[in-house]
Order: structure tokens, then C-alpha cells, then sequence
């Protein structure tokens, strides 16, 4: 017997973007869920979607709200909304109500390929956390807190280390400034603190810290870890 497909959610309201979806997602074997709406997309909630991907511009329900009202109902099945270009204050807001990810508009399917394929994948990593995490040349033991760069022990202070614990928790996933901050500090901090410890980590993780392969700059919005290999 062959698996079951996978089910994705799309939830945008623009008839050429559901069907450039229905068509480069099918030919990767998903099963879509079509909605042109936010109200479709609660009802179609029901056939418990594997992955859902949101427009956040939708005519009946503004999306933070929807996004807000699927994590009510479900609060772990990935979500990857879709933005307009330069919306960062969206971006980051849907973010912190808890979407995985996000694309810009207009994108490419691999990408959008890609970014499923990552979410997915932390999703079933979250209740079976990998106790070595590698990615490259890099690899992160979080039972013995033991890092390294090919056969190099990279040496880490506490605060540095908690940083990389969380992203590599959330390996593939953007993680916002402020998640981040809430993470790592009791009280929100200015982020200026954030970047001086991403700059330390990087130095230590980074062949060339000023072009990082670990760490990833999300202008505007926080840090990405590279996905797992």
C-alpha cells in the first residue's frame, strides 16, 4: 500500500494563485484543499490539513485574525502565510501569532517547495527532539552540549549557547527578533543585545561571519538556522 498524500490548505482569495499552487503542488504528490476564503478555509479545517498555506490579503476575514482563529483550533499544523512585498510589520505580526514561515509574493515554487518540505520537518521534530542536530559542517549535541565545526569543539558561552538551542529547535523556521528576545531574557530587551550575540555566535560558527551558511538574516524580521540536512 502507498502512503496517503499529504494534505495542504491553500486559503488565498486569487483564482491564478490557487491554481499555480493546485498545479505545481499536485505534481509533487499533495492532495489540495482549495479555499477562496477565510470561512472555507475554518470549514475545511475539519479534514485535518498536514500544512496550510494563508494569504494574509483575504476579502471576508483580515488574515491575522484567520491565523489567530486556526491556532484556536489547531495550534500545531504548520501555516506559511503569503505577503506582499515590503509588508515586514505583517510578516513579523503573523510570525508571532504563530505561522512558520512566510513568502513574498510573487515567488517561485521551489522555494515555496522548500519552505514546506523544512516546516513539515520541524513539525516532526518538535515532539521527538533530535539529540544531534547537523547541518553542513555543523553540529549541535543537546543532550551534551557539545558543538562543533567538522571536527572542531566550538566553545560557547551559556547565553551564546541558549541562542543556538533555540534556533536549532526551530531549524528552518524564521524566528522573529521578539520571540527571540522572550526566549532569551526575562523582560524584553532592546534587540541591539539579539545582534551582538548572533555576531558572537557567527564568528564562532561562521567560515566568513559577514556571509553566514548557519545563522540567516531575516531583514526586518529576526533569524533563520539553516534546516537540518
Amino acid at each position: 500500500m502507498s502512503a496517503a498524500p499529504i494534505k495542504v490548505l491553500v486559503i488565498d482569495d486569487e483564482p491564478p494563485i490557487r491554481k499555480l499552487l493546485r498545479m505545481g503542488l499536485s505534481t509533487q504528490g499533495y492532495e489540495i484543499l482549495e479555499a477562496s476564503n477565510g470561512k472555507i478555509g475554518l470549514e475545511l479545517l475539519a479534514q485535518d490539513p498536514a500544512l496550510i498555506i494563508l494569504d494574509l490579503g483575504l476579502p471576508d476575514i483580515q488574515g491575522h485574525e484567520l491565523l489567530r482563529m486556526i491556532r484556536g483550533r489547531n495550534d500545531s499544523v504548520p501555516v506559511i502565510v503569503l505577503s506582499s512585498r515590503g509588508d515586514e510589520v505583517g510578516k513579523v505580526q503573523a510570525l508571532d501569532l504563530g505561522a512558520d514561515d512566510y513568502l513574498t509574493k510573487p515567488f517561485g515554487m521551489d522555494e515555496l517547495l522548500a519552505r514546506m518540505r523544512a516546516a513539515l520537518r520541524h513539525q516532526l521534530q518538535v515532539h521527538g527532539e533530535r539529540p544531534v542536530f547537523r547541518s553542513g559542517d555543523l553540529s549541535v549535541d543537546l543532550v551534551r552540549r557539545i558543538v562543533k565545526v567538522g571536527d572542531k569543539d566550538v566553545k560557547l558561552s551559556p547565553k551564546e549557547y541558549e541562542l543556538l538551542r533555540v534556533l536549532v529547535q526551530h531549524a528552518g523556521k524564521v524566528l522573529t527578533h521578539r520571540f527571540l528576545l522572550k526566549e532569551l531574557w526575562d523582560e524584553l530587551t532592546d534587540a541591539q543585545y539579539l545582534r551582538v550575540y548572533v555576531r558572537q555566535v557567527r564568528q564562532k560558527i561562521e567560515a566568513d561571519p559577514e556571509r553566514p551558511q548557519f545563522v540567516l538574516t531575516e531583514t526586518g524580521i529576526g533569524y533563520r538556522l539553516r534546516a537540518p540536512d
